[in-house]
């Protein structure tokens, strides 16, 4: 039972973690209220610990998410049961979230890729919104997904793994209390960057946030 005030939070991205695709994942893990997905998951992992968790998924898309064919012929473009953070702000349990998947453009017929130059489009996009929440809750938002980190902080050096200018301004200007990511794998200590209020968090493999 989620004791009064607390929400613990499974956020994952990139890759696949065997410990979590097992039933016994709930053994050692549980409670999770809330799964949040940075992309490039299989949708099948994704909705196995929405059952597994008995909780929520929300998402964004990866650069590497595609269409994947299911048992029964079936098509499916997303995790089932899940709902898509893409350009749409929502309130769940108690928490604003928003997010924006992709990564920057490396191809030119690449999926969820993005120029700078749409990424901000995006983001720009979105910021009525977050406007809105300011003025109606006191605050924009608690907590945004993407799959892409924001430009210098926790990027990488190659022009795939770079992050995104636009993001470093919505941080600037709204103040998530967390910006989750993924997109760059790292093995070593976790890396966790402040910028004002705000914790952007590569959340690789995956990561467990308690509020």
């Amino acid at each position: 039972m989620k004791a009064e005030g607390s929400l613990r939070i499974l956020a994952v991205s990139d890759q696949v973690v065997e410990s979590l695709y097992s039933p016994r994942a709930r053994e050692w893990l549980a409670p999770v209220h809330l799964i949040l997905s940075c992309g490039d998951l299989p949708y099948g992992y994704l909705e196995f610990l929405m059952e597994v968790f008995d909780a929520p998924l929300f998402y964004v898309h990866g650069n590497h998410d595609r269409p994947e064919l299911c048992a029964d012929g079936r098509i499916r473009l997303a995790p089932e049961g899940g709902q898509s953070l893409e350009g749409v702000v929502m309130w769940e349990q108690g928490l604003l979230l928003s997010g924006l998947g992709g990564s920057r453009r490396y191809h030119p017929e690449g999926s969820h890729q993005y120029t700078e130059a749409e990424m901000w489009a995006r983001v720009l996009w979105l910021a009525p919104r977050l406007i809105w929440n300011q003025w109606r809750y006191g605050r924009a938002l608690d907590v945004f997904v993407a799959h892409a980190p924001p430009r210098a902080l926790g990027d990488g050096p190659d022009p795939a793994h770079q992050g995104f200018t636009a993001f470093r301004w919505l941080i600037h200007r709204f103040q998530p209390r967390y910006f989750l990511h993924g997109h760059v794998h790292f093995y070593g200590p976790r890396p966790i960057l402040r910028v004002g209020p705000t914790q952007v968090i590569n959340v690789f493999p995956y990561y467990q946030l308690e509020l």
